[in-house]
C-alpha cells in the first residue's frame, strides 16, 4: 500500500511538474490556486488542527505577506523571489509579536483575538496611505512571471505538506496533539505548553506570509479588502475539516476537493454560487466533524501519518 501510494505521488509531482507545458492558461491558474490553497490550508493545520487553537485571523498573516512583499517590489525595486521570502518573514515576526499574549487566551477568546487582529491589520493598511497606497490599493510593475510563480508556489505547497509530516512523525508534534488533548495534562507531564504553542505559530505564519507575496506579484494589485477577507480564513477552516484536522494529507484532500467543487458551481450556478457553496459548508460541518481522512482512520486504523 505504502509503495502504490508512494508511486502514485510521483506521478502525480511528475504531471504537475510538466502541466504547463501543456496545460491551457486556465488550467495553470487554477493548480496556482490549488497550489495556494494546500500551503494556507495546511499551515493552519499546523497551530489549529495540532493544538487545537482555533484560529479566524490567520489571513492576517497573508496579508502582511503580500503587503511586505509588494511594498519591496514596488517601492524598493526587489526581484519577487527575495521579496517573497521577505514576506513569510514578516508574517513570522507579526506572529511573534501577538503569540505571546493571544496563546495564554484559551477556547473562543483566542479566535475572538485572532479575528480583531486581522481587523486590525486592515485599518492600519488603510490609514498608511503613503506607503500602502490605502484603500486605493498598491500596484505593482507590470510582469508576466505566472509559470515561475507556478513552481516557486507548488514547492510552498510541498513544503507545507512534508514540515506537516515531520512534525507529526516528531516528539514536538506528539506534544502538540497532547496540548489538544488536554493542556493541562500536558502541563502536568512537564511539557512547556507556552513555548510549544509559539513555536507551531511560527510554523503555521510562515506559509500564508510567502504565499501572500507571491499572490500579489502575480496579481499585480491588492488592497485591504482582497488580502484581508474573513472568508479566506473560512475557507481554510473548511478544507482542513473537510480532509480531516491533525492529518498529513487532510488539507491537501481539502483544497483539492473544495476548490474544484467551488469552481464547478461558480460555472455551473453563477447566481447560486454563494448558497450552493456555504450549503457544502455546513454539509461538511455537520456531516465529517473528523473530515475524510479522519473517519477513515478511525474506521480501517490508518497510521496517523496519513
Amino acid at each position: 500500500m505504502t509503495r502504490a501510494f508512494l508511486g502514485a505521488l510521483g506521478v502525480a509531482l511528475a504531471a504537475l511538474a510538466l502541466y504547463p507545458f501543456f496545460g491551457t492558461g486556465y488550467g495553470v491558474r487554477a493548480t496556482l490556486q490549488i497550489f495556494m490553497w494546500i500551503a494556507l490550508a495546511g499551515s493552519w493545520n499546523l497551530i489549529s488542527g495540532l493544538t487545537g487553537y482555533v484560529s479566524f485571523g490567520h489571513v492576517a498573516f497573508f496579508g502582511a505577506g503580500a503587503y511586505a512583499g509588494a511594498i519591496l517590489v514596488a517601492k524598493v525595486g526587489w526581484s519577487w523571489p527575495a521579496a517573497s521570502l521577505v514576506g513569510g518573514v514578516a508574517a513570522c515576526v507579526l506572529a511573534l509579536v501577538i503569540g505571546y499574549p493571544c496563546l495564554r487566551l484559551k477556547g473562543p477568546y483566542f479566535a475572538i483575538a485572532m479575528l480583531g487582529l486581522n481587523e486590525v491589520l486592515r485599518a492600519l493598511v488603510s490609514y498608511f496611505e503613503g506607503l500602502t497606497g490605502g484603500g486605493s490599493g498598491l500596484s505593482l510593475p507590470t510582469l508576466d512571471a505566472t509559470i515561475p510563480i507556478y513552481y516557486v508556489m507548488g514547492v510552498l505547497a510541498a513544503a507545507v505538506t512534508l514540515l506537516t509530516y515531520l512534525i507529526i512523525t516528531s516528539r514536538f508534534g506528539l506534544r502538540l496533539m497532547t496540548i489538544r488533548e488536554d493542556e493541562v495534562a500536558a502541563e502536568a507531564l512537564g511539557i512547556d505548553t507556552a513555548r510549544h504553542k509559539l513555536y507551531a505559530f511560527l510554523l503555521s505564519a510562515a506559509g500564508p506570509g510567502i504565499a501572500g507575496a507571491l499572490t500579489a506579484r502575480d496579481q499585480g494589485y491588492i488592497e485591504p479588502i482582497s488580502v484581508f477577507p474573513l472568508a479566506m480564513t473560512i475557507t481554510m477552516i473548511v478544507m482542513v475539516l473537510f480532509g480531516g484536522k491533525g492529518t498529513v494529507w487532510g488539507p491537501v484532500l481539502g483544497a483539492v476537493v473544495l476548490f474544484v467543487s467551488q469552481e464547478f458551481v461558480w460555472a455551473r450556478f453563477p447566481y447560486l454560487h454563494q448558497l450552493l457553496f456555504g450549503a457544502i459548508i455546513v454539509a461538511v460541518v455537520l456531516l465529517m466533524p473528523r473530515g475524510v481522512l479522519g473517519i477513515l482512520q478511525m474506521k480501517y486504523r490508518l497510521p496517523r501519518t496519513i
